[in-house]
């Protein structure tokens, strides 16, 4: 792993902010205009191979001031590695699509647009993937609001599709957080069985 990781470093250069192992795993934090270098070269070089992008999503960080991330997730079936790929950006600078080196992320990418409002410039097709038509809003941001909004739903009584405010509301719980092996104070359901023993 080490040996890939020095390899990683030395052919991407300036490309790349830093490059760590993390659990396992090689984590590299590229530069966003640098990012099809990247992509490129992990997928066609003989000591990477990293053929198959499993995922891409993004993370959103309010604090920060390019608050999201978006994360590349990729796999080496020849060498048996895992790699991810991460990159910061903002609202408004937009993330060049890799959709042209894995058709596969295209619907990815959709979809973080979609989800955090992330935009992929030289998209084949950048538009909503999952939410409505006519949707206003991010819902995986974490600013987004619980109520306020509206969704659609197809009316069985009715039999048409109907609108209405979207409300989810958040049951607060009470956990104990203890392990039920470790002396819970209470029944457990399942157990009442052992106790007339």
């Amino acid at each position: 792993m080490q040996d890939l990781k020095e390899h990683i470093v030395s052919a991407l250069g300036d490309a790349i902010n830093s490059v760590e192992i993390e659990f396992g795993e090689i984590t590299v934090n590229a530069r966003r205009a640098e990012l099809k270098n990247v992509i490129s070269f992990l997928k066609g070089d003989a000591q990477c191979k990293f053929e198959t992008l499993i995922d891409l999503c993004g993370a959103d960080y309010p604090a920060r001031e390019r608050r999201f991330d978006v994360v590349y997730h990729l796999l080496s079936m020849a060498h048996n590695h895992r790699i991810r790929v991460k990159i910061t950006t903002d609202e408004q600078e937009p993330v060049r699509s890799i959709a042209e080196i894995f058709p596969c992320a295209d619907w990815f990418e959709r979809e973080a647009f979609d989800m955090y409002g992330i935009v992929f410039s030289e998209h084949p097709d950048l538009r909503r993937i999952l939410t409505d038509y006519g949707f206003e809003g991010f819902p995986l941001r974490k600013d987004f609001p619980l109520s306020g909004y509206v969704e659609v739903r197809y009316d069985e009584e009715r039999k048409a599709v109907v609108y209405e405010p979207v409300n989810l509301p958040q049951e607060y719980r009470s956990f104990d957080f203890m392990s039920p092996w470790e002396g819970a104070k209470y029944v457990l359901p399942g157990d009442e069985k052992s106790e007339d023993a």
